[in-house]
């Protein structure tokens, strides 16, 4: 007897081949080495890229070969391509497509570029959750697969004027919520060091991308760590903007309309420089003119270097965290240790903000048969349960974490809603007495507890809209980095919370070697300038110290998990 598949696989089945023929789309040559001159524009920084192809010293058809040769490569070590864009790029009819794919980089000039050609020729790579004309925007659900939108987000319009090139869309899980980008419509997308373990997420596609140098840019978004932790997981940089700061109309939100918890649109990039750099050019494009939610902010130069910096510190892991202050401290800079507010309050206001309305936006997009994240599984299930029987079990939690979700995690009346954004600002409050109190320049932390974790083991939630990013500092040794014998056994690891339990239960020194390893620094609302100026001073301060390179400590799990937390 013939059955029909359900409409979530024959989604799942559409997108993938369609996924399939754009690859197939490709010319041969993509799937051939990198030659020595795919090389060198792989090497090219963004600028002088954007130099490069402006003068047309090196032509689209050549900067697309060694990127498009990096992106199936890409896809077939981490499946990390939700859509292929590039075969639209090469047949649009711009007149620059028709010069010879070669290269002359050594003419290009370092003139002023025009407005139109601020990005000229620089391959950015787009999250699936932001619209492109004439492509689907998934965010990870079949329900909105091979649906293509009819208008192009206010950035990627900002893009295309300025001259970049939207060569792919990168995966993401169901919803942008969980610690791993899988889905039934795309897969699995694994970590670029090691296909065991995870990418990250929701930007998890884009952080693999990257790190196999498939792209300079990334357009991601950001509501608890979203770009952070990939970057974190996959080696790279990524940096969480303010609020308003940059352009995110036109990015679909598995939680539409909620203002409690709102989502940052945020790039993510190979190198700090670059991500500076692109920074600096999407401002003077006046993205405000392209978005109606972007602030009317110039870009503010900042110059610290050189200067003595204070440094308020999280210790939560204790890893690239060591090292850092280490290095800092050589520098003649002041580290303080912080006390923070408790993070877990703020976690449960932000979780709960999401989830006001019972979950009815998130899951009503999701079928049936849709596999989710098993931390998305579980919150289904407890937003499902009567708050009589959520009572009962909270009594018996020994955990406080498991017992604040077991007693606050519910729908929302509007008035309950309204009092949790009350008690959002003033739990910006008193971070704000805080950091006003140790005159911090900046605040460290790590971005998650541990290293990529194992894939199929599975969030965290932006309150303070403060600026952060993220670089690598290190990466995992795996003797170095080894927990004590029998620390799982050891009273040390019985008194911790079911958190920190569930990270050191995953983590393990010899399978997670060569793991990168990095830091969160963090400033304050609306100070993008500020924070990328405080990675450039601890990437040089690591770089100087050279402790990166040879340590005398590991940089996994020797210190108290379960702290670090989305600012």
């Amino acid at each position: 007897m013939w059955f029909s598949p359900s409409p979530h696989r024959f989604n799942c089945q559409a997108k993938q081949q369609e996924r399939q023929r754009q690859f197939d789309a490709l010319p041969s040559s993509y799937n051939e080495a990198c030659t020595e001159q795919d090389d060198k524009i792989l090497d090219l920084s963004l600028s002088d890229l954007a130099h490069a192809h402006a003068s047309s010293s090196i032509s689209t058809p050549a900067i697309l070969q060694a990127y498009g040769k990096k992106v199936v490569a890409a896809q077939q070590a981490s499946n990390c391509i939700a859509a292929v864009l590039i075969p639209g790029i090469l047949h649009s009819h711009a007149p620059q497509l028709y010069l010879p794919a070669t290269t002359d980089i050594d003419s290009c000039q370092s003139s002023p570029l025009k407005e139109n050609h601020l990005l000229s020729g620089v391959p950015v790579s787009i999250k699936d959750c932001i619209d492109i004309k004439g492509y689907d925007t998934t965010v990870g659900y079949s329900s909105r697969a091979n649906k293509p939108v009819p208008s192009s987000a206010p950035i990627v319009r900002l893009l295309h004027d300025a001259g970049a090139l939207t060569h792919v869309k990168t995966t993401v899980p169901p919803g942008l919520l969980g610690v791993e980008t899988s889905s039934d419509l795309f897969g699995r997308t694994s970590n670029p060091y090691n296909p065991e373990y995870s990418s990250g997420a929701s930007t998890g596609g884009g952080g693999a991308l990257l790190a196999h140098k498939g792209s300079v840019i990334e357009i991601a978004t950001d509501i608890g760590g979203s770009a952070r932790l990939p970057a974190h997981w996959c080696g790279v940089y990524g940096m969480k903007s303010s609020i308003g700061r940059f352009p995110s109309w036109g990015t679909v939100s598995p939680l539409p309309g909620l203002e409690g918890v709102e989502t940052s649109c945020s790039p993510m990039a190979r190198r700090l420089d670059d991500l500076e750099e692109f920074w600096k050019r999407v401002v003077a494009m006046r993205p405000w003119e392209y978005d109606h939610t972007c602030i009317p902010l110039p870009w503010r130069p900042v110059n610290i270097r050189g200067k003595k910096l204070r440094f308020g510190v999280i210790w939560d892991d204790g890893t690239a965290l060591q090292m850092t202050v280490d290095a800092l401290q050589k520098q003649g800079h002041d580290v303080i240790d912080v006390t923070p507010p408790s993070i877990l309050e703020g976690l449960m206001i932000g979780f709960q903000l999401c989830f006001s309305d019972g979950g009815i936006d998130f899951f009503s997009a999701v079928y049936k048969d849709e596999k989710l994240d098993p931390v998305l599984t579980a919150t289904k299930s407890l937003l499902s349960l009567p708050q009589f029987l959520k009572s009962v079990l909270a009594r018996f939690a020994s955990d406080p974490v498991q017992s604040a979700m077991l007693t606050s995690v519910n729908a929302k009346s509007p008035s309950q809603e309204r009092a949790l954004v009350v008690a959002r600002e003033e739990y910006r409050a008193k971070w704000r007495g805080v950091w006003e109190n140790n005159e911090w320049d900046f605040l460290v932390c790590a971005p998650h507890p541990s290293p990529a974790i194992p894939k199929g083991t599975a969030e965290k939630v932006t309150l303070l809209d403060y600026t952060a990013g993220v670089l690598p500092i290190t990466t995992v040794q795996s003797t170095l980095d080894a927990l004590p014998s029998g620390f799982l056994n050891s009273s040390e690891y019985a008194a911790m919370g079911i958190v920190a339990k569930g990270v050191y239960a995953v983590y393990d020194a010899s399978k997670m070697d060569s793991l990168p390893v990095g830091v969160q620094v963090v400033g304050r609302r609306l100070e993008e300038e500020k924070v990328l100026e405080g990675m450039r001073v601890i990437e040089e301060a690591v770089r100087a110290s050279g402790i990166s390179k040879s340590r005398n400590e590991g940089s996994g799990m020797n210190g108290v998990a379960g702290k670090s937390g989305s600012i």
